[in-house]
């Protein structure tokens, strides 16, 4: 009984799914037809009177055939409106309505029979252009042309004329859907045949490869500033939103911001991440979702989505407001921290709402703030400078004191390994910024990972080596210790050290600076970008020059006051370390974080949180305990005193 039960079950669900399928086959077609009455109207009517009697019929031809379908559409409650809407449309038609009201009662009835037949508007994912382009070539460059003008090789002997893709006022009015469905079903009574035979990833790809054949770069660019800032304000979100909208119809809805940031994801679609919106509306409804979690009673997931909200959302803004409104930014990064933490210490719902709320209205100021537009030249090449200065300087101050160090102790042969790590990590920091820019997109979380952990194990190294240096801090210990290693170079741990000190200290400031870049070269604009090369220049010259410095003024000092000024940086610095590192592990959730009344200073890694203070005071207690544990080595014997 229970096997026939199941063979029933099987048999009604393969029936209801051919039946689904069947419904929204019938439901495409007609889809189509609306689609092309709302794309192609204006070609045939302008200011009530017919400006293209060939094109107006042809609409009246396609009003009758989409009313057939609409009656015959599968039985469903909303049918009946489908019916009423078929007419209404036909009438507009009869009467010459104007363009822009045939368009809005086409897009109309296209969204509420896509909605009630389970009519899919966009590819599964993010299409392959190139794999869009190569079919292109292969079916449609004959006719279309190899650059999509219509002016292929078969185009004279054709009529109606294969479409022009650069006729930028016909093509405003195509929706990548609408492309798709002319590659699926093609177009009666026209040479253009359907290519049922392609895939539906193949044919979603060749609809986004027609839908760029005439694409303005200038505006793909703009679109890119305005996507990747968060700043147009009804901006696409998902796959569905850029490819069921034409350009005419994104730019009723949401304007012409709108309009420029559907070129960019048209052309960059691999950019939508699976539909995930821009970088603050992303973190107000990753907030939001936090909010509706624990009011479920699920902490763990109202934090995961209170994490998200900032590792994924307004983390990605941080660079670019910091160059608009630094205070705002601070405060936010604050109040998104003491959010996640109100949620662990289980505050009550209206409290946490509370704090949601004022956390939302934090992150709607910064997108007005980001929305004042592109920086000038001179707020681009001033931020270019101060990137690289704030970033580099931690940098090359530790790497000139440990050159000068090798130097001055005449062990000129560990001097390969400290330039090996920092070259190294120069080399790896080119590699991120194309990984960054080209093949994935880094988490936040593993931002902020990568960040933690080179930034603590940089403060372990510079541990040792501190407590290395410390026992030869007298010029006479020095030359105690040289008289007995004459001639053997520096312990292989120590060399190993300082290699992994150059190495982390290098690498970590790249990894924030290309970070920093990216965001800014966006934010910049095309007229800004000449700014920030000159902006790195500036300051790479700058930090050139404060090395040189660092070195010719280091290496003339004497033995004793050089390894006490060498040890007291090398303990600042393991300081700081510390607190960066346990702070960016607070920032990916790794680490809890309890707020402290005390100053905040990120630059030395002092932040008002008991974690990071917590650390930096263990990283000082052990410096004095290395201080006091470790005499300096006798003058004349070279032993302990």
């Amino acid at each position: 009984m229970t096997r026939c039960l199941r063979f029933l079950t099987v048999l009604c669900a393969l029936a209801l799914a051919a039946g689904n399928a069947g419904a929204q086959d019938a439901a495409q077609m007609t889809l189509h037809l609306l689609d092309y009455i709302g794309s192609d109207y204006a070609g045939a009517v302008e200011n009530g009177k017919v400006k293209s009697a060939d094109e107006y019929k042809e609409m009246q031809e396609f009003a009758a055939q989409a009313q057939e379908r609409l009656n015959n559409l599968p039985e469903h409650p909303a049918k009946a409106s489908f019916i009423a809407g078929g007419v209404a449309l036909a009438q507009l038609i009869a009467r010459r309505a104007e363009p822009e009201a045939v368009a809005e009662a086409s897009l109309q009835m296209r969204q509420k029979l896509a909605a009630t037949y389970g009519i899919p508007l966009a590819p599964r994912r993010a299409p392959d252009l190139a794999r869009g382009a190569k079919l292109y070539a292969e079916h449609c460059a004959s006719c279309h042309g190899a650059g999509g003008r219509g002016d292929g090789a078969l185009a004279k002997d054709l009529s109606p004329a294969p479409a022009n893709f650069h006729d930028r006022e016909r093509m405003a009015g195509r929706s990548v859907y609408g492309l798709y469905n002319t590659i699926t079903l093609g177009v009666t009574g026209t040479s253009m045949a359907a290519f049922k035979q392609l895939g539906e990833e193949e044919r979603w790809a060749l609809a986004f490869h027609v839908a760029n054949a005439g694409a303005d770069p200038a505006l793909v660019a703009q679109g890119e500033t305005l996507w990747k800032t968060g700043a147009a304000r009804a901006a696409p979100s998902g796959f569905a939103d850029i490819t069921s909208l034409s350009a005419n119809e994104q730019r009723k809805r949401g304007g012409g911001e709108a309009v420029l940031v559907q070129a960019y994801l048209t052309a960059h679609p691999d950019a939508l991440s699976a539909g995930k919106a821009p970088p603050i509306a992303f973190a107000r409804k990753s907030l939001a979702d936090a909010l509706a979690a624990y009011r479920k009673g699920d902490i763990a997931a109202a934090r995961d989505a209170a994490t998200v909200a900032y590792l994924e959302g307004f983390e990605l803004v941080e660079a670019p407001l910091d160059n608009v409104d630094k205070a705002l930014r601070l405060a936010i990064e604050r109040d998104m921290l003491a959010l996640r933490t109100a949620i662990v210490q289980r505050l009550s719902p209206e409290r946490l709402a509370a704090d949601v709320a004022h956390v939302d209205a934090q992150l709607a100021q910064a997108q007005a703030r980001l929305e004042a537009g592109e920086l000038s030249p001179g707020a681009a090449f001033a931020s270019a400078l101060v990137i690289l200065l704030r970033e580099g300087l931690e940098a090359i101050l530790l790497l000139a004191a440990i050159i000068a160090f090798v130097r001055k102790t005449g062990q000129a042969a560990a001097l390969k390994y400290i330039h090996a790590g920092w070259i190294v990590a120069l080399a790896l920091g080119a590699a991120t910024w194309a990984v960054a820019s080209y093949a994935i997109d880094i988490s936040g979380a593993n931002r902020e990972l990568t960040e933690g952990i080179t930034a603590l194990v940089a403060a372990a190294m510079l541990l040792y080596v501190g407590y290395w240096l410390h026992g030869r801090t007298q010029a006479q210990a020095w030359s105690a210790y040289l008289r007995e290693n004459i001639g053997r170079a520096l312990e292989k741990k120590t060399v190993w050290a300082m290699a992994g000190v150059s190495f982390l200290a290098v690498y970590r400031e790249i990894f924030e600076v290309v970070l920093f870049y990216e965001a800014l070269w966006v934010q910049a604009g095309d007229a800004g970008h000449a700014a920030i090369w000159v902006g790195i220049g500036s300051a790479a010259i700058l930090l050139a020059a404060a090395g040189w410095g660092i070195f010719k003024y280091s290496i003339r000092l004497p033995l004793g006051p050089f390894f006490s000024a060498m040890s007291l940086l090398l303990a600042l610095l393991a300081v700081v370390f510390a607190g960066q590192g346990i702070a960016a592990l607070q920032e990916a959730g790794l680490v809890g974080a309890t707020p402290v009344t005390f100053f905040s200073l990120p630059l030395l890694g002092i932040h008002p949180r008991l974690e990071t203070l917590g650390a930096q005071v263990l990283v000082a207690a052990l410096i004095v305990l290395i201080q006091r544990s470790k005499s300096p080595l006798h003058p004349a014997t070279g032993e302990s005193s």
